[in-house]
């Protein structure tokens, strides 16, 4: 998913950066989005469904489908075909439902 030579454009090749996928290191390029970083890594699995139990991954690639929720830093259900990945991002597989935040009072 990562465009090395082509006619028309420029060198497209960016710096190579280090994300943690549930502790393991992998390399991307600057400016690859999370689920293109990830399938270039040939991870293809990005969590499972709740209710059925059924594997999850990327299919619209433009974030209408929810279907690449991932929790990255610490934030759960993050669009991981809309989200940049950056240097040191840590990742996990999301395979369940997130958190419930409350608010400042523990409401």
């Amino acid at each position: 998913m990562q465009i090395i030579n082509h006619p028309v454009l420029e060198d497209t090749v960016n710096d190579e950066i280090t994300f943690h996928l549930d502790g393991k290191s992998f390399k991307a390029y600057k400016g690859q989005t999370v689920a293109a970083a990830l399938m270039a890594n040939d991870i293809k699995k990005f969590g499972h469904s709740r209710k059925l139990q059924k594997s999850r991954g990327l299919y619209c690639a433009n974030g209408r489908c929810c279907n690449c929720f991932m929790t990255i830093d610490g934030l759960d259900h993050v669009l991981a075909c809309m989200t940049l990945v950056e240097d040191n991002m840590r990742i996990s597989l999301n395979n369940s439902d997130p958190d419930i935040r409350s608010d400042r009072d523990g409401n």
